[in-house]
């Protein structure tokens, strides 16, 4: 099957919206309307008449709820759910996710609203199956998490007191009574390890509802039911303005061409006035105006202006993402009737499609110039999304930002996130990959589930779109190239024959080459659209290294060695990766000493890839790599080297075949548990070895060499749009501190590029040396500053034979704060250094130490100087493992 037809945009052609399609109001709230929140006072109890109430009869009163927020935050507040974090808990919080529930909220109308002409009741989001009333009557029934439900209440007593009651359907005990009686299930992704749902027959695939709920290989089971969004009245009369936008015609250095576009209601026809003011980053401001006559009813008119000379938006490391603050206001007669404001970057954005002598390219050009994408793909933040804070939102954002990514690919099996996240992205100038909500699974072909697709992809094009961070809107994660290649999949097509997989491969074709690729490219024609991801183009097969972008999973999902990730060179890598267990700090918040063996049952159940059977997976890597683990917590240790190692060596591989290869975003940057996953955060924001190693293999200038087959490429790597002169330093060291060779040479590095300068033998490097004693390291030094260091091993970490290092390490109070000083004897590798259950960040970590080369880490802690020197316990490589041949 072929999702084709696809259409790439470059830059924005002329504002516009689809015929009929006026969404709701922009989140951010225009002023000409008043406002009264709902989200205090409301009650929740089980459904009357619930199984649920015989076993938890604590549930079947009403109580106060939280909102927003789910049945499940709610009752584990109340300590009516155990913390599924903890051991094997999860098991015991799944019925609240298969009964139904009610809320309640007895309400007046705020006097304010009272005498607006408009008055109506708004669900910013509803999760998900939902039945409204308000003072007994019907008045909506909800069936998609990410739309926004408008209820109009003109005719409502607005003196009276009132009462709006919703009841939540648990989608699995709604829908498998139905799909019971369907011929055939639609392949989904991960089974229940509860029993809830047979194999094989998953809900999931049927209800517009984050899929990561029903569990995933990284997260657990939690269906969460609830008010997840704001609840408020919204009262207005005259005139509404429901969305102001900012389409970019045009963008270079010298001329921002724009038009600003005004979605307005009006009770009635008649003369007013459109202004938009701006004011650049530097202070400069500017307006336009332009007189209209407004006509009663819905309406969309827009206003050209242009900047001269603008301040355009760059990603990080190219430049300042600027912004510009945008005001518009609709005037009739001397009054302002409607406002609104926001922030805007002004850019160029291109997704270049162009043949070549690899295929057909797949880069991101911004403002005229290639970005070599770099980062990882972006889970959820939480189990339950209403425990996601601003807070905790904007330190991962600083830490992919620290780690000098570029780009974050926002998953398809999650959920859209708020506004506050893409502003963030904004300001740290961080490019989006945003997937539409759909995660592998394939979904059902009617033509009223696209409508309900529809719908919800206006809301949040609409939302989203004057975010200059989003670069990319794509269709899906992994649907076209699960139909094409996956077994079950395979399966599922001979049984069914080809007449039926004709109707579902058209009805894909119909929701990601039409009804989303028309809503992206219409509502927001400043950015491209991509069916998903990943897809090729022009009849190729999804997943192929020559054209589009590609998931490479053959290292780990086919239990590959990391050599591997050398073998393929796709045109973007938008994922890969390797699993790991997160620090022991993280491991002890759910786990009692006696859990702590890769095979227990608690370790097992935090455990999802493989239905638990994953740290199998894990001890192959880590025991083929780095031989066997003394101890559980060198298992943990061993995991990160191993997972930090052959993920830098697939971004190596990659950044050194630029242009060839354009990007390379791995899997997963965060958690939304604690568990063993792919992240490189584990949830409680703590950074593993992958993301200390992140912050050096994504560094803007970097020394690459790769080894094959006993000879080794130097690769002189840059982000920078000037070439840069330095030196390259190349030593080959005994882990003994014999100095084998030192030799330097000056380079210039070309913008832009990747270039190579040397293929080096190993006896050229060696010169006779033990392999399995000596290390080279690589160093590109500029103004008397090291910008990357590059240590290159001959033998493979399990083949090398590592002295005691003989660490010293002072930690002690410095000018600015506490630091650390390091020193080895003999060469340490992947020197670990953690505090035990103490909080404390270092500058640097997974560090590899050479003999009589001293270093000084920055360490930041609420914990004193004597409290963190007695936690303090460092490890290497040559700790961890026990000698060839024995078991632990």
């Amino acid at each position: 099957m072929q999702i084709r037809s696809i259409q790439i945009f470059a830059r924005c052609c002329a504002w516009g919206l689809l015929a009929g399609l006026l969404p709701g109001p922009a989140s951010a709230g225009p002023t000409a309307f008043r406002t009264m929140r709902l989200d205090h006072g409301w009650e929740l109890r089980l459904a009357p008449g619930s199984p649920a109430a015989k076993v938890h009869p604590e549930a079947a009163p009403w109580q106060t709820a939280t909102v927003p927020g789910s049945v499940q935050a709610t009752l584990l507040a109340d300590g009516q759910l155990p913390d599924p974090d903890w051991r094997d808990n999860e098991a015991k919080v799944q019925w609240a996710g298969l009964a139904d529930w009610q809320y309640r909220l007895h309400f007046t109308v705020d006097p304010a609203l009272r005498h607006e002409r408009h008055l109506a009741l708004v669900f910013d989001g509803l999760d998900t199956l939902a039945d409204v009333t308000l003072d007994g009557r019907p008045v909506l029934h909800a069936d998609n998490m990410f739309r926004r439900w408008r209820v109009p209440l003109d005719g409502l007593d607005r003196a009276a007191e009132h009462t709006l009651e919703i009841t939540f359907h648990s989608p699995v005990t709604r829908l498998q009574p139905w799909l019971a009686k369907q011929p055939y299930a639609l392949p989904g992704e991960f089974d229940s390890a509860f029993g809830d749902e047979p194999p094989g027959r998953q809900v999931a695939n049927y209800v517009r509802k984050a899929a990561y709920q029903f569990g995933w290989d990284w997260g657990p089971r939690i269906i969460t039911e609830g008010i997840w969004q704001p609840v408020r009245l919204e009262a207005w009369s005259g005139w509404r303005l429901d969305d102001f936008h900012v389409a970019q015609l045009h963008v270079d250095a010298d001329q921002a061409r724009l038009r600003a576009g005004f979605a307005i209601r009006a009770d009635a026809a008649g003369p007013a006035q459109l202004t938009v003011h701006w004011r650049a980053p530097d202070g400069r401001e500017g307006s336009a105006t332009r007189a209209v006559q407004l006509v009663a009813g819905e309406q969309q008119l827009d206003l050209p202006l242009t900047i001269a000379h603008p301040q355009r938006w760059w990603p990080a490391g190219y430049g300042a993402p600027n912004l510009y603050a945008m005001s518009a206001e609709v005037t009739v007669g001397d009054r302002v009737v409607a406002q609104e404001q926001r922030e805007i970057g002004l850019r160029s954005i291109e997704l270049c499609r162009t043949p070549d002598r690899w295929g057909q390219s797949f880069a991101f050009v911004v403002n005229g110039v290639p970005v070599f994408a770099k980062g990882a793909n972006l889970v959820p933040f939480d189990s339950l999304p209403s425990r996601t804070t601003d807070a905790r939102m904007r330190r991962l954002l600083d830490d992919a930002r620290d780690a000098h990514m570029n780009m974050l690919r926002v998953w398809g099996g999650g959920y859209y996130l708020p506004d506050a996240f893409y502003a963030m992205a904004d300001r740290r100038g961080l490019m989006i990959w945003q997937d539409f909500m759909f995660g592998g699974a394939i979904p059902p072909p009617d033509a009223v589930f696209r409508a309900n697709v529809k719908q919800e992809a206006i809301e949040q094009v609409t939302r989203l779109r004057d975010h200059p961070s989003i670069v990319l809107w794509s269709g899906n994660n992994e649907v076209q190239t699960s139909w094409e290649s996956w077994g079950d999949r395979q399966a599922f097509r001979r049984r069914i024959g080809p007449t039926e997989s004709a109707r579902i491969e058209q009805g894909m074709q119909a929701l990601f080459d039409g009804t989303l690729h028309d809503v992206a490219s219409q509502l927001d024609p400043d950015v491209p659209y991509w069916p998903g991801s990943p897809d090729s183009e022009g009849g190729a097969p999804a997943n192929s290294p020559d054209s589009g972008d590609a998931h490479v999973w053959d290292v780990w999902g086919g239990s590959a060695p990391v050599e591997n990730y050398l073998k393929s060179t796709p045109r973007f890598q938008s994922e890969f990766g390797l699993q790991s267990l997160p620090v022991m700090a993280t491991i002890r918040r759910f786990a009692t000493p006696q859990d702590l063996a890769i095979d227990s049952p608690v370790m097992r159940a935090h455990q999802k890839f493989d239905h638990g059977n994953g740290n199998q997976r894990l001890m192959l890597y880590v025991r083929r790599g780095y031989g066997e683990p003394k101890d559980f917590a060198s298992f943990a240790y061993l995991s990160q080297v191993m997972q930090a190692d052959g993920i830098a060596l697939a971004v190596d591989h990659l950044r050194s075949a630029r242009p060839r290869s354009m990007g390379a975003l791995y899997w997963q940057l965060n958690d939304v548990w604690p568990g063993a996953s792919w992240s490189s955060i584990d949830v409680d924001g703590r950074w593993k070895a992958l993301q200390f190693r992140a912050r050096r293999f994504y560094a803007p200038v970097r020394a690459v060499p790769l080894r094959r087959d006993g000879r080794t490429g130097v690769f002189l790597v840059s982000d920078r749009t000037t070439p840069l002169a330095a030196q390259l330093r190349t030593r080959v060291i005994g882990m003994d501190g014999t100095m084998v060779s030192d030799t330097t040479r000056a380079v210039t590095l070309p913008p832009l590029a990747s270039t190579r300068i040397a293929d080096l033998a190993d006896a050229a490097l060696l010169r006779g040396a033990d392999p399995r004693r000596t290390v080279a390291v690589f160093e590109l030094v500029a103004d008397g500053v090291v910008l990357s260091h590059h240590l290159l091993y001959f033998r493979p970490a399990v083949d090398l034979a590592l002295p005691q290092p003989d660490i010293h390490a002072t930690l002690r109070q410095g000018d600015r704060g506490l630091v650390l000083d390091l020193e080895a004897a003999r060469f340490a590798r992947a020197v670990w250094i953690d505090f035990g259950n103490l909080d404390a960040t270092l500058s640097d970590n997974d560090i590899d130490l050479l003999p009589g080369e001293p270093i000084t880490l920055r360490v930041d802690s609420r914990d004193s100087l004597n409290t963190l020197r007695h936690a303090m316990h460092l490890r290497s490589l040559v700790d961890a493992t026990l000698p060839h041949g024995t078991t632990p």
